[in-house]
């Protein structure tokens, strides 16, 4: 392919994925179903493959790890943290924590039953399946009311950032001994310590930069610095977590008068955080557009017409609802539970941690269609959701 065409190429799917983003916010029919849709229709209608799926699959665990550090570092920037939302932060939190363990075994038990494998590695498959997509949830939440906003917002972010941890653990060694898990407990203790510091010469450094091209600087920082965890088994991503919370919540910090001194003031931050999540923002839409569009072509079709997938996933999807509408009508019994009920995409964290799953784990006779498929239902779900969404207009700035 001549470089021109290839630029040509790249122009469009850009210039595409942003009129996907009108016609998302007008029908309700989310982005990542379009993108994924194109990349399927492209990869059925071209016959000469330009790319092997060797290189395609390359390029999109690439991909994922950028996006999943924008993901973090986007919901951390989401995360304002004040002492009126300490009873809604908690909520999320909770509600986070048990509806990924409880679906996360649930479904770890469906595995196990139907290809009589180790629980254990049935886990590792069921965990990424039970995360809730913040990327592809929050950009959806306009129409909403702010309180049910607010709530998903949390609930979403933490997800990701649960559900990483929980499976970063489990691909360790020896996951079922106790030890173990206090070894890992005592590993994420000093990473919080490690990370808040690290997170606070960051911001200093970032207010120090004169330069105008900063961010990416930034950026490059914390890939480094997750690369480096994934190398010593450390959960890194608490580092982008705490950067990004700290940029947010500069309020949190002005009682403690040598850390207020030596970061930059109440004006600097708030013109830092406008810039960054701006910066973020634009950068995710790229790294989404890519992603989708990519994982997409790589999907085969035929997968998804297999009775196994499409019973196995289904059991999946339902399993997913039974946790979440139990776990809602506890929350709030007198309350509807639509459309929190349906608002579960499953996206790119989801596609990455099964890219990720070591070797020796690998559970040879699972069906990769079944992935597809449940990504493919939940993002299905989710529209449907938000058609019986019955919030405020969308043109209303709503701060979470």
């Amino acid at each position: 392919m001549q470089s021109s065409i290839l630029v040509l190429f790249i122009a469009s799917i850009v210039i595409l994925s942003y009129f996907f983003n009108i016609f998302s916010k007008r029908t309700k029919i989310p982005t990542v179903l379009l993108l994924m849709s194109s990349g399927m229709l492209f990869n059925f209608f071209e016959k000469n493959q330009l790319i092997s799926m060797y290189t395609i699959n390359k390029v999109v665990e690439l991909l994922g790890i950028m996006g999943l550090i924008m993901i973090i570092l986007e919901a951390s920037l989401d995360l304002h943290i004040t002492r009126k939302k300490k009873g809604l932060i908690l909520k999320a939190f909770i509600s986070a924590l048990i509806i990924l363990i409880v679906s996360s075994f649930s479904i770890a038990y469906l595995i196990h039953f139907w290809l009589n494998e180790p629980l254990v590695d049935c886990l590792i498959y069921a965990t990424p399946l039970s995360i809730v997509s913040s990327a592809i949830l929050i950009p959806s939440l306009e129409q909403l009311t702010p309180d049910k906003k607010e709530f998903l917002v949390y609930e979403s972010s933490f997800s990701d950032i649960l559900g990483i941890l929980f499976f970063n653990y489990l691909i360790g060694e020896n996951t079922s001994e106790p030890l173990n898990a206090i070894i890992y407990l005592g590993q994420m203790g000093l990473s919080v310590i490690i990370s808040i510091l690290v997170a606070f010469l960051l911001v200093y450094y970032l207010g120090k930069i004169k330069l105008k091209v900063k961010f990416f600087l930034i950026f490059a920082v914390l890939s480094a610095l997750y690369a480096l965890g994934k190398l010593t088994h450390l959960p890194s991503l608490l580092i982008i977590l705490f950067f990004g919370l700290i940029i947010n919540n500069r309020q949190l910090f002005q009682k403690f008068k040598w850390i207020d001194k030596h970061i930059p003031d109440e004006m600097s931050f708030l013109e830092l955080e406008k810039q960054l999540k701006s910066v973020t923002a634009e950068t995710s839409f790229l790294v989404r557009t890519f992603f989708f569009i990519l994982f997409g072509y790589s999907i085969d079709i035929l997968k998804l017409a297999v009775s196994e997938v499409q019973i196995v996933g289904t059991l999946i999807v339902v399993i997913l609802l039974i946790v979440r509408l139990a776990f809602l009508l506890y929350l709030n019994p007198k309350e509807n539970p639509l459309p929190e009920l349906f608002l579960m995409p499953r996206g790119l964290i989801t596609i990455l941690l099964f890219y990720n799953i070591p070797p020796p784990r690998q559970l040879e006779q699972f069906n990769s269609g079944i992935l597809f498929f449940v990504i493919l239902v939940t993002a299905v779900l989710m529209m449907i959701g938000l058609f019986t969404a019955k919030g405020a207009p969308s043109s209303e700035d709503i701060e979470v």
